[in-house]
């Protein structure tokens, strides 16, 4: 890693699109906010605990992973509880160096508890809002939009996506279908897609983590999606990519025939669709072996839009610092490719244009300059 070590990397200037709010709790939080509620947990030793939600997202299953959440939506049910995890998102971010933040949830899942959907989204932007000014006051300045998400086996994409463009203007800055893909495609969610394009309105959609090309296509061509929700999958479309060696040189040598993009792949890369990849998370769940195996490299190297997310911070043990030393330690990666990592994510963000250039030109090329020397 040529010098850079994780506390370097915790300094730097970081941009976040794909992190689940119930996939980001402390420990200690999920503790006292279950034996408020009187939920039972695994145990109640934060410690173990932190290490049981690793341990069970580990599984190789998108299925298992996603049953890890009963645990922290079931402490989310309250206005307080709904307060103090976005708040607690806001100053754990900051603190790992992230500058601006898009944080997803699914606001229909909170609703056990006796609140609506109105007062849910108030909630988490009220927690939001005030973890934000602490940490400004801390001197780690934070920028965080919302994402709300419809789940895809249920019925209120609808409704999820009105919801969306009612707080437009006070913190939603974009909206999301998640859950298992397989059995649940996104074209079941159409009119709310068509709905959100005649508002002018930001989506990404989760498509290419568990299910294949047929889910990306779907999202992209059927749905319109700006963004992929993690698309890792996009790598089967691109032939090639895992050969060996195809061609002997003049010297004895061998020499790789450079990969062939398929016709998604083609049109992924062409228009710019940013692939919101989690590289942790993304070996969790089988979606690929490991980290060193990962088709980020790949992707990055054919300059694919190309952006890195920690998913589901808890589960996965992370934390976009965590994630670009992973990468940095994978593929030799330094200061260069972590700025592009950084600043594909900012040209990719929901926000408008001329806010996301101020960030870029005036908090990330300013930051790794100096990194860079």
């Amino acid at each position: 890693m040529a010098g850079i070590t994780h506390s370097d990397i915790v300094k730097a200037p970081k941009v976040l699109l794909h992190d689940h709010l119930d996939g980001g709790l402390r420990p200690a939080t999920i503790v006292e906010l279950a034996e408020a509620v009187g939920h039972e947990l695994p145990t109640s030793d934060p410690e173990r605990l932190g290490e049981w939600f690793v341990a069970a997202a580990d599984s190789g299953s998108l299925e298992r992973y996603l049953e890890t959440f009963a645990h922290t939506v079931a402490v989310m049910q309250t206005p307080e509880g709904l307060h103090r995890v976005a708040k607690e998102c806001a100053l754990d971010l900051a603190a790992d160096g992230v500058v601006y933040a898009e944080i997803r949830y699914a606001p229909e899942q909170h609703l056990e508890g006796g609140l609506n959907l109105d007062q849910v989204v108030e909630a988490v932007h009220a927690g939001f809002r005030e973890g934000c000014a602490e940490a400004a006051d801390q001197g780690r300045p934070i920028r965080i939009g919302t994402l709300l998400t419809a789940m895809r086996h249920a019925a209120r994409s609808q409704e999820i996506a009105e919801l969306s463009v009612r707080y437009r203007d006070t913190g939603v800055v974009g909206f999301d279908i998640a859950g298992a893909e397989a059995g649940f495609p996104p074209t079941r969610h159409l009119d709310a897609f068509e709905y959100l394009q005649r508002e002018n309105f930001h989506f990404t959609i989760h498509a290419g983590e568990a299910f294949g090309l047929p889910s990306i296509w779907q999202a992209i061509q059927w749905c319109g999606a700006d963004r992929l929700g993690h698309g890792v999958r996009i790598i089967d479309d691109i032939s090639g990519a895992s050969e060996g060696p195809s061609a002997a040189t003049a010297t004895g040598g061998t020499q790789s025939a450079p990969p062939v993009l398929g016709r998604l792949a083609a049109y992924v890369r062409d228009k710019r669709i940013p692939l919101e990849l989690c590289p942790s998370s993304n070996v969790q769940t089988g979606a690929t072996p490991s980290i060193a195996e990962h088709p980020i490299k790949l992707l990055h190297d054919l300059r694919f839009r190309v952006t890195v997310n920690t998913d589901n911070r808890l589960m996965s043990g992370t934390s976009m610092s965590r994630e670009m030393t992973l990468l940095a330690e994978a593929f030799g990666w330094g200061w260069m490719e972590l700025q592009w990592l950084t600043i594909n994510a900012m040209k990719s963000a929901f926000i408008p244009y001329d806010e996301r250039l101020v960030l870029i030109n005036e908090v990330i090329k300013p930051a790794y300059a100096k990194l860079l020397g």
